[in-house]
């Protein structure tokens, strides 16, 4: 008899349980499998490198900033490498050490104790008084020198750590501060060549690692991964320490006497433009950076740009001869003053109309012939020869901060301001500039702007030499040299007596201007004396500027700073003194003097085309 339909149902239903039990073990089983191979084999979300990045600690390996040196090696600034050593205190206990024979050693609390101390030159009761307690960090030492800390790194004590900490040190203090530079915290650079040459001092930093256990010890059996620094390019300047510090000394004496704002030098060689001294009478010390005022950070005689005065009129004799308008001897006549339209344009002593040569005009500093022989020149060329002269642009020299100062198109001049910008009013300009302008007269008319870093030198050792500025020719070799005749002529029978050197023929030019006030108008002087030796073959310059000395405006001058410094600068060089005598021309010519020359018209007076002398060129 057969099982009815309802018996075989109920006969059935146990096995399809049980085989929908069984189906449903191996689809998790597989999901199980499968999930195990999805994050052990593929690891799609990089856990397994996750887990070993936890395991693994980046200790960096700083790079040791380069050096900066003078042009003759000295050291201005270096970079000490010290480290900060480090304990886990509740990590101190016997550990397993490899040896250098490949073998492992255990080495106890006290026998690390001692260890200790003989790495670091402590005494064994400081060492185990650091490594007693709970604490999880505890300094050991501070400031340890590289070599004590190499040698506590051979005991490859996992509990210790060392922290590399660097210490930037500047031999000389405050000597030629501001053209150095400093860093600050976090070893930012924030001045000088220390800012300008960051990315080559700083180097690139390595780095060590290593893998620690679950109580973050460093497992000292474990293989070690290490990247080594490039450490940082040393930067030679062309700055002569002793130069420097005799042009500070003498500048300082001149401002404390004056009671002068600030005073600035610029010592430069002649022929490739290169700086070897920016002094100042007060700089920033690079190690103790926070306690400078905020004007002593920076080398004023590249950031300052103020009213160059009469030493402008060098510009202007330079363009007036190199067009071919004048010569050294052409007689000018020039009246007791000259009215533009309003204007009233005066000198800085009284006279009556006189018969003077150009040589004249610029020897005792006239403004009102400098006005007459240069408004030869038409206003636009006016400008160029200015602008030519790097007058209105930077000079580029490696320092932050340099100012380009004013030069304001021609076409926006006044009525004034046409006819001051000739004798140095009107327009501004670094003492940096001022002195680039007497560097292409003293170098036969080709202007080198002036630069400071002299070469690098690489942690390898290679030697690179920064590229140097083209020479640029802004005026003829002849016009160059009448113009240095002139400017010897300011020395030897001009106003400029005082700046004389003993022994060597010397020339330049005083520079006398107001000084703009912060709240509006003028207040105050800046005078100055930039000046070439010897002159038969300039070699040097060397130029002086005060800011708002205190006293009559005759009285507060930089001759004598000049000639100390120069005298100073041409022993040090070794520069044999001069044996030839220089060119006198007559600074008044008392016959013919016109007598229809009024200062009404004294700007339309014509003289004669000056003749070549064909042996200059």
């Amino acid at each position: 008899m057969s099982a009815s339909p309802a018996r075989r149902n109920r006969l059935i239903r146990p096995y399809t349980r049980m085989q929908v039990g069984i189906a449903v073990l191996l689809v998790l089983l597989l999901m199980v499998v499968g999930r195990l191979f999805w994050v052990q084999g593929l690891d799609p979300g990089g856990r397994a490198e996750a887990a070993a990045s936890r395991r693994t600690l980046v200790e960096p390996i700083p790079a040791v900033r380069g050096q900066i040196t003078d042009a003759r090696g000295d050291v201005l600034a270096r970079t000490l490498q010290r480290y900060d050593i480090t304990v886990d205190q509740t990590a101190v206990s016997d550990v397993s050490v490899p040896s250098k024979d490949g073998s492992t050693q255990t080495i106890t609390p006290t026998q690390a104790v001692y260890k200790i101390a003989d790495a670091l030159g402590m005494r064994d009761t400081e060492v185990k008084d650091a490594l007693d307690g709970d604490k999880t960090f505890n300094y050991v030492a501070r400031g340890v020198t590289p070599e004590q800390y190499n040698k506590l790194r051979d005991l490859n004590l996992p509990y210790v750590y060392g922290q590399p900490t660097f210490q930037r040190s500047y031999p000389d203090g405050s000597l030629g501060g501001s053209v150095v530079g400093f860093l600050g915290g976090e070893s930012q650079a924030l001045g000088g060549i220390e800012q300008t040459q960051d990315a080559l001092l700083r180097g690139t930093d390595g780095e060590r690692r290593f893998e620690i256990s679950g109580d973050g010890v460093r497992i000292p059996v474990a293989p070690q991964e290490q990247k080594a620094a490039q450490n940082g390019a040393d930067v030679r300047l062309s700055l002569d320490s002793d130069v420097q510090f005799f042009a500070e000394q003498a500048v300082r004496e001149r401002a404390k006497q004056l009671k002068a704002e600030w005073g600035s030098v610029v010592v430069m060689d002649v022929k490739t433009g290169k700086v070897q001294a920016l002094a100042d009478t007060s700089s920033v010390d690079p190690n103790v950076p926070g306690k400078a005022k905020a004007e002593d950070l920076s080398a004023r005689s590249v950031t300052q740009a103020v009213e160059p005065g009469s030493t402008e009129k060098i510009a202007t004799a330079a363009g007036v001869m190199d067009r071919g308008i004048a010569s050294p001897e052409t007689q000018i006549t020039v009246p007791p003053y000259l009215q533009i339209g309003s204007e009233k344009i005066t000198d800085a002593f009284d006279h009556g109309a006189q018969n003077r040569t150009l040589a004249g005009i610029i020897g005792d500093s006239m403004n009102t012939g400098t006005v007459i022989m240069g408004s030869k020149m038409d206003k636009q060329a006016r400008h160029d020869n200015l602008e030519k002269f790097g007058v209105g642009s930077a000079t580029g020299i490696e320092l932050p901060g340099e100012s380009t100062g004013i030069l304001s198109p021609a076409a926006q001049w006044d009525a004034r301001q046409e006819y001051t910008v000739l004798f140095g009013q009107g327009v501004s300009q670094t003492p940096l500039r001022t002195a680039s302008i007497f560097q292409a007269v003293a170098n036969g008319g080709r202007q080198i702007e002036p630069r400071i870093v002299e070469s690098t030198t690489a942690a390898d050792g290679t030697v690179s030499t920064p590229q140097r500025p083209e020479p640029k020719q802004v005026i003829s070799e002849a016009a160059a040299r009448q113009t240095l005749d002139v400017m010897e002529n300011v020395v030897t029978q001009g106003g400029a007596k005082e700046a004389a050197v003993p022994g060597y023929r010397v020339g330049g030019k005083t520079g006398t201007a107001e000084a703009p006030s912060e709240s509006g108008g003028y207040d105050g002087f800046t005078t100055s004396f930039v000046g070439v030796a010897p002159m038969e073959d300039p070699q040097y310059l060397v130029g002086v500027t005060m800011q708002r000395p205190q006293g009559d405006v005759h009285t507060v001058g930089v001759t004598s700073t000049f000639s100390t410094i120069m005298s100073q600068v041409l022993h040090h060089y070794n520069v044999a003194p001069s044996t030839t005598q220089g060119p006198k021309f007559d600074m008044q010519v008392p016959a013919n003097l016109k007598k229809d020359v009024t200062p009404g018209n004294a700007l339309e007076q014509t003289w004669p085309e000056p003749g070549r002398d064909e042996s200059q060129g």
